[in-house]
This record gives C-alpha cells, sequence and structure tokens, in this order.
C-alpha cells in the first residue's frame, strides 16, 4: 500500500481481524452495482470510501427531483444529468483511489452473463421484479455471490444469494408475481432513510464476502420495520427442486420476463408531450386524465386532468365522456399504458402520454 492508502484507510488497518490483509482484498476487488438508485447510492458511496479497487455502476435514467428524497448520491443540481455522470463524478470526489466503471445500458440476457462474470460480488440495487430476477440468475449461473436487497413503505429486506452452498432468490419466490400485484416506489412510497439503512446492510455484507470476515447473510433473510424498529431473520435453506440453483435446474439459460434491453416500445395510441402541447393551443376537445395516486397529484398535475387512480379506474367510467378523446398520464407513462389498455378495451378513445408528467414538464 502507499503512504497515501494507508492514511485513508488507517481506521481498517487498525480493525482486529481485518488489517492490511482485508484492506488488499478490498483494493483487488471488483464490485458491479445494479441500479443507481435508492439503494445503489449509500451502497456505492460506503464501498467506494473503504477502498473497493473498482466499482461498477450499471444505470442508463437521468436524476429525477424525485429521487432526492431518498437517492443520497445525488444533488439538486444534478437533477437532469445522467445518473452515471453524476455518480462517478461523486464516488470519484469521495474517493479518487477507486476506479469507477460506468455501464449506461440496462441489465439484460445479452449482457448479464459476461458483466457479472467480469466482478467478483454483485449488489443488486434494482428496484422491479424484471431485473432482479435477472441479476440472480445471471449470479447462480457464474457463481458470482449476489447482496440482495429490497424497500417498500416501511420495510426492508436484506439477504446474500448465490453464495456456496446457499440458496438464491428464486428459492424464496420461484417466480416473479404479476406485473401488477406489487406497487413500486411511485405507487406505494418509501419512507426516504429506508433505502440508506438496506443500502448499507448491502455494502457491508460485501465488505465481509470480500475480506471473508465474519458471518455474511447466506441462508437468512433479514427484514427490517422501520415503524416498529424491529428488526427480525428468517432461515433460508436452498430449495431441492429450485428452478436455477438446484441440482434438477430447468433454467439453464438467462429468461427476460420483459425486453430490458430496449427501452419501452411506443404502445397503441401513445402520444408525445409536444403532440399534447398542440392539441391543447388548438382547442381541440379531449379528457386529460390523471391516473396517479392523489398524493401525486398534490405535488404536481397538469391543468385541467381529471384525476381517477388506476386502481379505481374500472369502477369510474361512467364518469368519462365518450364523444371526445381521453389522454391519459401517470408518472412517466408505465400506469397510464395499463389504463389506455382498459379504456380501449371499454370502447373509448384513449391516448398514453408518452413519458407521463415528467415529458411534459421537461
Amino acid at each position: 500500500m502507499t503512504q497515501a492508502e494507508r492514511r485513508r484507510y488507517a481506521r481498517h488497518l487498525s480493525l482486529p481481524g481485518f488489517g492490511e490483509a482485508g484492506q488488499a482484498k478490498l483494493k483487488a476487488a471488483r464490485v458491479l452495482i445494479v441500479g443507481a438508485g435508492g439503494l445503489g447510492s449509500p451502497a456505492s458511496l460506503y464501498l467506494a470510501a473503504a477502498g473497493v479497487g473498482t466499482i461498477g455502476l450499471v444505470d442508463f435514467d437521468a436524476v429525477d427531483e424525485t429521487n432526492l428524497q431518498r437517492q443520497i448520491l445525488y444533488g439538486t443540481g444534478d437533477v437532469g444529468k445522467p445518473k452515471l455522470d453524476a455518480a462517478a463524478s461523486r464516488l470519484r470526489d469521495v474517493n479518487p483511489l477507486v476506479e469507477i466503471e460506468r455501464v449506461d445500458r440496462p441489465f439484460c440476457p445479452a449482457n448479464a452473463l459476461a458483466l457479472v462474470r467480469s466482478f467478483d460480488v454483485v449488489v443488486d440495487g434494482t428496484d422491479n421484479f424484471p431485473t432482479r430476477y435477472l441479476v440472480n440468475d445471471a449470479c447462480v449461473m457464474t457463481g458470482t455471490p449476489n447482496v440482495y436487497g429490497s424497500v417498500a413503505r416501511f420495510e426492508g429486506q436484506a439477504a446474500v444469494f448465490a453464495a456456496p452452498g446457499g440458496p438464491c432468490y428464486r428459492c424464496l419466490h420461484p417466480e416473479p408475481p404479476p406485473a401488477d400485484l406489487i406497487p413500486n416506489c411511485a405507487d406505494g412510497g418509501v419512507l426516504g432513510v429506508l433505502p440508506g439503512l438496506i443500502g448499507t446492510i448491502q455494502a457491508t455484507e460485501a465488505i465481509k464476502l470480500i475480506a471473508g470476515i465474519g458471518e455474511p447473510l447466506v441462508g437468512r433473510l433479514l427484514l427490517y420495520d422501520a415503524l416498529t424498529m424491529r428488526v427480525r431473520q428468517i432461515t433460508l435453506a436452498r430449495d431441492l427442486d429450485c428452478p436455477v440453483c438446484s441440482d434438477r435446474a430447468t433454467i439453464r439459460e438467462l429468461v427476460a420476463y420483459e425486453p430490458a434491453c430496449e427501452r419501452p416500445a411506443r404502445s397503441l395510441g401513445e402520444m408525445t408531450a409536444n403532440q399534447l402541447r398542440a392539441w391543447r393551443s388548438e382547442g381541440r376537445e379531449h379528457v386529460l386524465l390523471d391516473v396517479r395516486e392523489p398524493s401525486e397529484h398534490a405535488v404536481s398535475r397538469i391543468d385541467g386532468a381529471v384525476l381517477v387512480p388506476l386502481g379505481s379506474l374500472a369502477r369510474s367510467f361512467d364518469r368519462l365522456p365518450r364523444d371526445r378523446p381521453v389522454v391519459v398520464y401517470c408518472r412517466s407513462g408505465a400506469r397510464s399504458a395499463k389504463a389506455v389498455a382498459q379504456l380501449r378495451s371499454a370502447g373509448f378513445d384513449a391516448h398514453n402520454l408518452a413519458g407521463g408528467i415528467l415529458a411534459w414538464e421537461r
């Protein structure tokens, strides 16, 4: 180690059972973080500060103002910038001795195995089930430990999957849930400090795996409830019939539960923000429908919009006129696409605002 490294990592070097040998392992390690959001923010900051030699970041999103409540990797001045640009700059400021490898494309079957294979540990910072299963399967197939974390509302989870002898994520949940069953952060909300706690636990587990210290969360699922401040653990055994990690595995190639390699294609009846602006400027008759939750509508809305949350849309058809087009929007276009499908099935002339209110505001 250089003298600069000895000064920077002095508190690690004095740790019993860690010392210079542990720090050298961190310096030689390569950690891939899939998702530079709520979980990836604290995980990447602490891994960079700890001296992990190479940190790979997978993300292709831009910083949005709504991210700032929990994604501490970014500041107000970063809004609108690509996340990887802002993240790399911040992490290099935290520790210029760490190498940052940027992957500014979706994590998908075409690149997952090659990416995961080139790293020692993967930190799962994903916020959707298709990518989460893809991370798990790629880790199992390459023998790479998967440091899992997830958050929703006031609760979080953490575990280490795909470690030698331990279970994988599919041992817990063999198949993804239906797409509309589990609300995302935009729909259900998330306490801002919660990803900080779970992401820090993920960083801790990655460091333990790399340095070979302590007892990683292999075969254990940690559950945290922020409202009651209770932490409990569930013992997880390998599923002898697991479809991906057992001797009876049926999944031997990566499965894409949605076209993750490509940005969403334009859906039926989709219109751009500029097209909507032209309609409004021309005075063209239409109904503007907001299918977000009331809490979102209270923060920002498009003037003249009628609020009907997606969950109650089917019960509200009688409230909507059928003699003019219905333009539907949500935050980014996903929920509104579902709403448009329902409306068109019911005979409405419905159009989805591509990119949602975010595109309108831009």
